[in-house]
């Protein structure tokens, strides 16, 4: 049971990448529309798009994370 608990929490775990990714996105969006205030458009639709990506795999991590909980068993 305690290995299966440790394996749900490692694929739970991807939502730290995304979160950690995001955050970095973000801010170098920041800088860049800092930089370029005409750009501005384009750098949001590409950051909105990352993060689109980036937090799919913090939902694949969660949904396979309750598979192990559920199916493991």
């Amino acid at each position: 049971m305690s290995a299966l608990a440790i394996g749900a929490a490692i694929a739970v775990l991807t939502g730290l990448g995304a979160g950690l990714g995001i955050s970095l996105a973000t801010g170098k969006a920041v800088e860049a529309i800092a930089r370029q205030p005409e750009a501005s458009k384009d750098i949001r639709s590409t950051l909105i798009v990352g993060a689109a990506l980036s937090e799919a795999t913090a939902v694949y991590g969660l949904v396979a994370s309750i598979l192990i909980i559920l199916f493991l068993r």
